[in-house]
């Protein structure tokens, strides 16, 4: 047995196929997907400049997917245009926009991805997004939270919207304890003591004009005499933060019947804008110059739009009433 063994060590045993394969077919057998891929560097500027104005610590990763979502990949040769694309939510008319506009970058400010993909198949929409991205070479950055509770996020981008009256103090309603140097005053919501009492008509006009809505929810219990001192925002979905901060009005982007009973029973008002509708603008006020600036400083060619195509899915209907 021990002859055997040290024959068949000894032994170099070649495969019939082996010698089939040319010598330079094996020569490039050892292709390495991981080594040979890489994201483009101006994706890489692009997230890294997301992550400076609106770090993603200050996301609620407790439900959020805030980050990079989808990648893309450096070419052979050249690079991708230095381009992003900003939206509030990214739908198949944005990505066809995106493809349209030769964008390599969207930034959307939901992200489009929040649970984990079984399948990517053409079946569903969300993931023919995915496909046609891909398809594209388009990468897709989401700061959702992050830039909600950032200084010069959503939220004080609704703050903002008051600032044609004299603010007396503002507050983080729910401060963060765990935040990068520089973001000391990061947290959900805000709340906005005014200098002086403004007209609940007013405050509702001043969200109208700056969300191009000719048409706004909003909350008044009886007997309520119509001058606001204290306004708390917060972007989106906000009931949750604002549920238990006592103002005499709420502006949020959405609530529930029963949320907005509540509040209404304990005599506060609430002014809801639709939920894209009270983040949306922020894209434009705000993130667009932002990020150009931050981009510029590496990529003097750097482009930034406002996605044309992005639109809150509700429509408001005049019904005409019989005489």
């Amino acid at each position: 047995m021990k002859a055997a063994s040290a024959i068949l060590r000894s032994t170099r045993i070649v495969s019939p196929l082996r010698s089939l394969i040319p010598p330079t077919v094996l020569a490039r057998r050892h292709f390495s997907m991981e080594s040979s891929l890489q994201s483009p560097p101006f994706t890489q500027l692009v997230v890294k400049a997301m992550r400076t104005l609106y770090p993603e610590e200050l996301a609620d990763r407790a439900w959020d997917n805030a980050g990079l979502l989808q990648d893309n990949i450096k070419p052979p040769s050249g690079t991708v245009p230095p381009r992003v694309l900003l939206t509030n939510d990214l739908t198949p008319s944005v990505a066809e926009e995106a493809i349209q506009k030769n964008a390599s970058v969207i930034v959307s400010y939901h992200p489009f991805i929040f649970r984990g993909l079984k399948s990517i198949t053409l079946d569903d929409p969300q993931q023919r997004i995915v496909l046609r991205l891909a398809q594209h070479n388009i990468a897709v950055y989401s700061p959702h939270t992050a830039s909600d509770a950032a200084p010069l996020g959503v939220n004080d981008w609704l703050v903002d919207q008051l600032r044609q009256y004299p603010l007396a103090k503002m507050e983080v309603i729910q401060p963060l304890a765990n935040k990068p140097e520089h973001f000391s005053h990061a947290g959900y919501g805000r709340i906005v003591t005014l200098g002086d009492e403004v007209d609940l008509d007013a405050i509702v006009h001043a969200y109208g004009q700056a969300t191009g809505m000719r048409h706004v929810l909003v909350v008044k219990p009886k007997g309520f005499h119509g001058r606001i001192r204290t306004v708390a925002v917060c972007a989106g979905s906000g009931y949750d933060v604002v549920k238990d901060v006592e103002t005499d009005v709420v502006v949020t982007g959405e609530m529930s019947h029963h949320n907005a009973l509540r509040l209404k029973m304990l005599g506060r008002c609430v002014i809801c804008l639709c939920h894209s509708n009270s983040e949306r603008g922020w894209l434009r006020d705000v993130l667009e110059a932002k990020l150009l600036d931050e981009l510029r400083k590496e990529e003097p060619a750097a482009e930034v739009l406002v996605s044309e195509e992005d639109e809150d899915p509700f429509q408001f209907y005049e019904v005409p009433h019989p005489k």
